[in-house]
């Protein structure tokens, strides 16, 4: 028996009691003791009542071709690099799942993948076993653009009102509950101010040419000092080598592209920087349930042509005054964009060489119970004779009495 949703008119189930649960540990709701006293389920009634619908999109449809010669040495295929298995006993893409659904139920997590992946059996498998609805193919790869607003009118359709959050699977990222905490923050920041498109942004620890930098308008260390999100003053997708240094000087972030917004912000953003864009996607919007979906797919597609979100969108809506991009600083998480064979073995060398350092360090010795004082002699009996005054100060020792 699902719970319903008095606005938006539809039923949680047992999935989005689940992601409830998980996501109590963020905002520090007891859950326990709700369930302890039977009224977990008209809390979370509540609560879904007035706080809108999270949902996750997974960019997964990219096809690596830069690290395609060093997957073709480690598995002798073309699988798409998120579907491989570089560190630990997931994928990048299960890793990618298991973090966001540390926030997000399975069910509201959509994923874009190419219609060129269903050809890897192993592709298949992973995506097999995701909720049924959730995976929508794209005829083929028109960047980051198309690859974001493809899945998002797939989502608009069934929650309008949603607030979503938004992960490439292409991620390395050591301290994955402290990034979730961050992204938990920008959605609460969205939920106070529907106007405001969230980014995290990750402190650089190098120049590195082939990230996008986000130029906050307060200074780097104020912000990290605070933790509070701010208004972008610039955004700059992949820069130039030679400005990389001063970029950092200046206080940049590196982006993630981790964001947070609510559906209609994001769509406004589209329609004002490239709106031929945002017409593309009308049709397709008004087409997804229809028996004329996949044509009408198919044709706009075609029609269209490759569009970088981050420097078609980010960029130009970065120029606004207010700019509605808000950057939230990121410290103390490990993250790295594994796009190319050297981030992948410098993220691993890095991560071996603190387990190293860590494994290295003595033992910590048990603490020593202090050692217990011996019970102290009760005090003699004060003379009482006129020296008592003195006695009584420590300035002369009692008389033994006749």
């Amino acid at each position: 028996m699902g719970v319903r949703n008095r606005d938006e008119g539809r039923h949680y189930g047992r999935a989005d009691l689940e992601s409830f649960r998980s996501q109590s540990r963020f905002d520090g709701t007891d859950v326990a003791h709700l369930e302890q006293r039977g009224l977990l389920m008209n809390t979370f009634d509540e609560i879904s009542s007035r706080v809108p619908v999270r949902c996750g999109i997974v960019l997964a449809g990219g096809n690596g071709k830069r690290l395609a010669p060093f997957i073709r040495q480690m598995r002798a295929d073309d699988l798409p690099k998120q579907y491989v298995n570089l560190t630990g006993s997931r994928s990048m893409l299960e890793h990618t799942f298991y973090r966001a659904e540390k926030l997000i139920s399975p069910e509201r997590l959509f994923t874009v993948v190419g219609r060129n992946h269903l050809k890897y059996p192993e592709a298949q498998r992973q995506l097999l076993a995701r909720p049924e609805g959730t995976i929508v193919v794209q005829p083929e790869n028109k960047e980051t653009g198309p690859g974001l607003l493809l899945p998002l009118m797939h989502l608009y359709k069934r929650y309008p009102t949603s607030t979503v959050a938004v992960f490439p699977s292409d991620h390395f990222i050591v301290e994955e509950d402290l990034f979730m905490l961050h992204v938990h923050r920008a959605f609460r920041i969205v939920q106070q101010d529907a106007s405001r498109l969230v980014l995290l942004g990750v402190e650089p620890n190098a120049p590195e040419p082939e990230y996008g930098y986000i130029m906050p308008e307060k200074k780097r260390q104020d912000l990290l000092a605070s933790g509070d999100a701010c208004e972008v003053s610039q955004f700059i997708e992949k820069p130039e080598r030679c400005v990389v240094h001063e970029l950092i000087l200046q206080g940049g972030l590196w982006n993630t592209m981790v964001m947070v917004f609510k559906v209609d912000t994001l769509l406004n953003a589209v329609y004002k920087a490239a709106p031929q864009l945002h017409d593309f996607f009308q049709k397709i919007g008004k087409a997804i349930g229809t028996s004329s979906a996949a044509e009408v797919v198919e044709r706009t597609y075609k029609a269209m042509w490759p569009m970088n979100l981050s420097r078609e969108v980010l960029e130009v809506i970065s120029r606004q005054k207010p700019s509605p991009l808000w950057v939230l600083p990121v410290r103390g998480v490990r993250w790295s964009d594994w796009g190319s064979k050297r981030r992948i073995e410098d993220s691993l060398k890095e991560t071996e060489r603190r387990v190293q350092k860590e494994a290295r360090k003595p033992a910590r010795k048990p603490a020593r119970k202090p050692a217990r004082k011996p019970a102290r002699k009760p005090a003699r009996k004060m003379v009482k004779d006129g020296r008592q005054d003195a006695v009584g100060k420590g300035l002369l020792w009692p008389t033994k009495q006749n």
